[in-house]
This record gives structure tokens, C-alpha cells and sequence, in this order.
């Protein structure tokens, strides 16, 4: 059986939290506001935090560019690209 070097396991143990943790990216609420007013071209009128379970969401209610009233919510894990 051939042994790992500890330099080289602390490498791949980094690498494979690195990973991890950026497929866990969490938005803030700013963040959260701003994606979802430049998605709507809107201006977010409120927002607040929920909680369900583990999970954290943000309901951000935005005024669209052609005068609707939309409420959104955004879970705050929604920090990487799709």
C-alpha cells in the first residue's frame, strides 16, 4: 500500500474544502436585493429573513419596471452560478 506524504494530504484536504465551501456560497440580503432588482429591472420596496429548518430565505417584495408588485424569495445558499 503506498503512504500519502502529509504535505500532499493537507493539499488535497484543502482542495476538497475549498470546493465545498464555494458550492455553499451564501448570499447576504444586499446581495440577495440587488440580484433580484436587476433581474426584474425593479427597486425592492422590503425584505425580510425566514427560516425553515437549516434553511435561510430572503422575501424581497419589488416594484417591477412596468408597475407590478412581485414578491420574491431568494434562499440565501443561492450564491452560485447556474
Amino acid at each position: 500500500m503506498m503512504r500519502m506524504k502529509p504535505g500532499l494530504a493537507i493539499a488535497c484536504l484543502s482542495l476538497v474544502l475549498l470546493c465545498t465551501t464555494a458550492d455553499a456560497a451564501v448570499l447576504t440580503m444586499q446581495q440577495a436585493i440587488a440580484k433580484v432588482e436587476r433581474e426584474t429591472h425593479g427597486k425592492a420596496l422590503s425584505a425580510e429573513t425566514k427560516h425553515n429548518g437549516k434553511r435561510t430565505i430572503y422575501r424581497i417584495k419589488v416594484l417591477t419596471h412596468d408597475g407590478q408588485v412581485r414578491v420574491i424569495e431568494v434562499p440565501a445558499d443561492d450564491g452560485r452560478s447556474r
